[in-house]
């Protein structure tokens, strides 16, 4: 995989350089690039009304998630001569070194979400039978509390390359940590009033900051993304079912884009071992593949997390 990737990238250079001042005029002017979605939400709250001063480029734009995005050759060029950097890191962003490594630039700040976070990230907990390489879990957007950890970091990067406006910034960075702060308490008192303190995946699992936060246990068919493409066994399907019917759980969750079919097996396998209870499968939001255009429409990191929280609330019979 590396090699292939060195390759793609010597060549891609090779087209850069060959095209030189081409290339660079025609792409548009680009102070900020940044990974994912809710990279890009955190950044046009930072900037405010500053938003149209400086240029900010969304690489996931169209609705690729982490795990599966490929850099065009605009993208490159954009990250070569931005201002500021920011993205996941980990192993979905392994090309990311080859960008940098291929195209320095002494002005350009970068920020790696996982870094940032330090001792704090996590190590992706294999799941069942699965047989699991141990990595760093990527998802580290979905806790509200490493979102303000982000924000800080961001901010204080956005003043760098605009310290006219620095002041702003940082305000502004203050007034979203209060709303982010606030949907955090939500949270945990949600989860405080709870009947039950376990969540069931029938599905991917990129949540494990976000029931860390709040002392929640999970049972899930995959760890994190890694297994995107994988059919759950048989033994998977008769462990999540076993696990319904042992905490009495109501709601099976997946993940946006799932098509189900592993909750409906698994609650079929509960109702054959003769399980009474009624199932619903709810779907909890992993913001892995949001457009520009839904932002544009009013989809944002906070709605999301907030519609999330009523998810959740269902899966642990939270009494009003």
């Amino acid at each position: 995989m590396k090699r292939k990737l060195a390759a793609f990238f010597a060549a891609l250079t090779l087209i850069l350089s060959s095209f030189g001042v081409f290339t660079a005029c025609s792409v548009e002017k680009t102070d900020i690039v940044v990974s994912i979605f809710p990279e890009y939400d955190w950044v046009m709250n930072i900037l405010g009304e500053k938003k149209s001063d400086l240029g900010v480029k969304l690489l996931a734009k169209s609705g690729a998630d982490l795990h599966n995005f490929q850099p065009k050759s605009d993208d490159i060029l954009a990250i070569a001569k931005c201002k500021l950097f920011i993205y996941v890191g980990g192993e979905s962003d392994e090309w990311v070194d080859e960008v940098l490594a291929e195209n320095p630039n002494s002005d350009r700040i970068t920020i790696n979400l996982l870094e940032v976070l330090g001792e704090n990230a996590k190590i992706e907990e294999p799941v069942g039978d699965e047989d699991h390489e141990e990595e760093y879990d990527e998802h580290v957007w979905l806790s509200l509390k490493n979102a303000q950890i982000f924000v800080d970091e961001i901010a204080d990067a956005i003043g760098k390359i605009d310290g006219e406006n620095a002041g702003t910034y940082t305000e502004n960075a203050a007034a979203y940590k209060a709303k982010l702060n606030a949907l955090d308490e939500k949270y945990l008192a949600a989860t405080e009033k709870a009947e039950t303190k376990t969540l069931l995946f029938a599905d991917r699992f990129p949540f494990r900051y976000l029931v860390d936060d709040y002392g929640l246990s999970y049972f899930a068919a995959f760890s994190g993304c890694s297994a995107a493409n994988s059919a759950a066994s048989l033994d998977t399907i008769v462990r999540l079912a076993d696990k319904l019917i042992e905490h009495s759980l109501n709601t099976i969750l997946i993940i946006e884009g799932s098509d189900g079919s592993i909750a409906r097996s698994v609650i079929q396998t509960a109702k054959d071992k003769g399980y009474t209870g009624q199932v619903e499968t709810k779907v909890l939001d992993s913001l892995q593949a949001a457009t520009i255009k839904e932002y544009e429409s009013g989809r944002n990191y906070l709605a999301v997390m907030e519609s999330n929280l009523s998810v959740l609330s269902a899966a642990l019979k939270v009494s009003d």
